[in-house]
């Protein structure tokens, strides 16, 4: 038995420690744009059309819109687009164009009916492309608050670096202990599967993309087959970012502070729906490679819990490693989040979860033969087909 708590504690304090010493030498390196250097305008001041599509959030559509009319970069026009809402949102649309009449700042579009071979989202984020003028393409959230200046910031770097993708970090609004425990569980998860670090890096394989705040420029856009080629795709945001990056564009990753922030979910529960929809499309629609993942993350996330406690003497210590490695992960998200690092000891209740919501994921996208999305049904086999 010792044997094998050594060999698996190796395995578990090495990936972890692994980690961690990549993380702290690669997140330095990414810029903060809500620092004082960028507080500035960009070269040229281009031309910028934000895309924002919305269906049924009557409770939320407002205010964002508002914000984003109030910027303070003024070489910019809104493009809303309204996905077919069966509640207040077109109204509520085209009530804020009403109070801007004659300023051009803000355009509505109705979208009446899905075409076949499209999602939602994607159409509609196709279609504010099809309206906008500018020489960089915001493509954000209904739900997502911005500061005044974070275009300009955003702007000013991206002409700065130079840069062709930036992606920037949101803050998320967490006001309970479940959303708390499922959100640093994910960004851990997210800091250990993905590397926002390396997307700089051309020879690295490492992309991003944030729904929240995707700013690309227009020729990029044009070039990668815009939302055409991620029609029928559900990670619409992360793929965006996969295309640019795969076709040899120059992408970054951001951090922003409060520059940009959104009420990703109530709740425990909340985050397990949200997530329910996307994590069997992140594993390509395959049940063998959720099963995996489900084993994965139980020995990654729960097996140094409990080696720390069933292993004996010296067998322990790289269990230690890993813990440890982990608990500064957790150390260092809570510089960037409101998230505290004694969340780390519900690690092992968020591991749970995020099994459980990887076979809901599964079973339910199986069972009913597809997704359910916003109200609509999407059917598995063109999903399987329209995946990126």
């Amino acid at each position: 038995m010792s044997y094998f708590h050594w060999i698996a504690g190796s395995i578990l304090g090495l990936v972890w420690l692994s980690r961690i010493v990549d993380a702290a030498l690669g997140v330095p390196q990414m810029a903060d744009i809500s620092l004082p250097e960028w507080d500035t305008r960009p070269r040229d001041n281009p031309r910028v059309s934000i895309i924002v599509s919305a269906r049924n959030e009557q409770e939320n559509i407002e205010h964002p819109l508002e914000e984003l009319l109030a910027l303070d970069y003024d070489n910019c026009e809104v493009i809303a687009v309204n996905d077919r809402s069966t509640d207040a949102t077109g109204e509520i649309m085209d009530r804020v164009a009403a109070t801007l009449a004659g300023q051009g700042r803000l355009k509505i579009i109705h979208v009446r009916e899905l075409p076949e071979g499209w999602l939602g989202k994607t159409h509609a984020m196709w279609s504010g492309s099809q309206q906008a003028s500018g020489d960089w393409l915001l493509f954000t959230d209904a739900d997502v608050l911005f500061k005044p200046d974070v275009l300009r910031r955003a702007l000013a770097y991206a002409e700065s670096v130079p840069a062709d993708h930036v992606v920037l970090f949101p803050r998320i609004i967490m006001r309970g202990p479940g959303e708390k425990m499922m959100i640093a569980f994910f960004q851990t998860l997210f800091v250990f599967g993905h590397r926002p670090w390396k997307v700089a890096d051309p020879k690295s394989k490492d992309h991003m993309g944030v729904g929240a705040f995707n700013l690309v420029r227009r020729r990029v856009y044009d070039a990668i087959g815009t939302y055409r080629a991620l029609r029928f795709d559900v990670v619409d945001d992360m793929k965006l970012g996969k295309v640019v990056k795969n076709a040899g564009f120059r992408q970054r990753v951001v951090f922003g502070r409060d520059l940009i922030s959104i009420r990703w979910a109530k709740g425990a529960l909340g985050v397990v729906d949200n997530l329910t929809k996307n994590i069997f499309a992140v594993l390509s629609f395959q049940w063998w490679r959720a099963l995996l993942s489900c084993a994965g993350l139980t020995f990654l996330n729960l097996g140094p819990f409990l080696g720390i406690g069933l292993a004996r003497g010296w067998a322990r210590l790289p269990y230690a490693v890993a813990l440890l490695s982990m608990f500064m992960i957790y150390g260092g998200m809570w510089l960037k989040s409101s998230v505290p690092p004694y969340y780390f000891f519900l690690h092992p209740v968020s591991t749970a979860l995020f099994v459980y919501i990887t076979l809901r994921s599964m079973i339910l996208t199986l069972s009913r033969g597809g997704v359910v999305w916003r109200g609509t049904f999407y059917p598995l086999e063109e999903l399987r087909r329209g995946r990126v």
